[in-house]
């Protein structure tokens, strides 16, 4: 009983810090969002109605769903494709690991000033473009070429985070299974398929949640680089709820927003657990 008491205490010390975090930076936030999104003037639920009938909260949930179709399977493969590529035995492999990683160890703002500075009229690329003989592109002031911009930034950000998950997740796999599939006379695709990738299910799962999450929850990129246009094309959901807090000062509509896409979080987070369970 002493050592059943002993390694609660510990258990509590250890996981005691990160409670005290979640309750006081996410829980107590999120009860006080929906307390505020409650208290208009006009009524109780008068903030959900009136963001509900805006014609641009709609559109910025639309544009919110398509980025994270078009960016999550993007990051996702990109980050499985090079965990796999990167566990093998290459030559400086592990140099090669920290220079993908590095981007995620820079805050979204400097990344988002350096891709800035990419995607000038004068820029870098334009300038490569030039010495190839295409011509110039207008980038993040083009609303077809906005959004597709914010997926290249966030994505140079967070795939190699979600590598590294996935290269532990790969370390993880017995080698005598990958081995017995070679005896067997598996090909590596096969064993990729057959062997490696079932073997992932969890580590998958994690970074798929994680990263839809991350995604839905972009906002420096947009408010560095774009201010949700050029019309309105990469108005996500963050940026607009930024934008009616402190712009426009309606806090009650801001905190319906946010109680919102709290809700569409966790209904495509659901969605996600029944289409990939994880392993018993």
């Amino acid at each position: 009983m002493r050592k059943i008491g002993g390694t609660g205490l510990a258990a509590f010390l250890m996981l005691g810090p990160a409670l005290v975090a979640i309750l006081f930076f996410r829980l107590v936030p999120a009860v006080e969002a929906i307390r505020t999104s409650l208290s208009d003037p006009q009524g109780a639920f008068a903030s959900y109605a009136r963001v509900f009938a805006d014609p641009a909260f709609l559109a910025s949930v639309r544009q919110t769903l398509l980025f994270t179709v078009l960016v999550n399977p993007f990051q996702i493969l990109l980050a499985l494709g090079l965990a796999v590529l990167l566990t093998q035995r290459l030559p400086l492999v592990g140099l090669w690991r920290t220079l993908i990683f590095l981007p995620a160890a820079l805050p979204q703002v400097v990344s988002a000033i350096i891709w800035g500075v990419m995607f000038r009229p004068d820029g870098p690329l334009n300038a490569v473009l030039s010495a190839l003989g295409l011509p110039h592109q207008p980038f993040l002031t083009s609303k077809f070429q906005a959004l597709p911009g914010i997926i290249i930034l966030v994505s140079w950000v967070g795939v190699g985070y979600w590598m590294m998950f996935l290269v532990a997740g790969l370390k993880d796999i017995p080698g005598d299974t990958l081995e017995a599939a070679k005896i067997d006379g598996a090909g590596p695709l096969r064993t990729f398929f057959r062997v490696t990738l079932p073997q992932l299910k969890r580590p998958l799962l994690f970074v798929l949640v994680a990263d839809t999450i991350a995604n839905f929850l972009v906002f420096a990129p947009v408010e560095t680089l774009t201010a949700g246009g050029p019309d309105h094309s990469t108005n996500l959901i963050m940026f607009d709820i930024y934008e009616r807090a402190y712009v426009t000062g309606d806090l009650p509509a801001a905190s319906a927003e946010t109680f919102i896409l709290l809700c569409i979080i966790l209904a495509v987070v659901s969605i996600q657990f029944k289409l990939l369970p994880s392993e018993d």
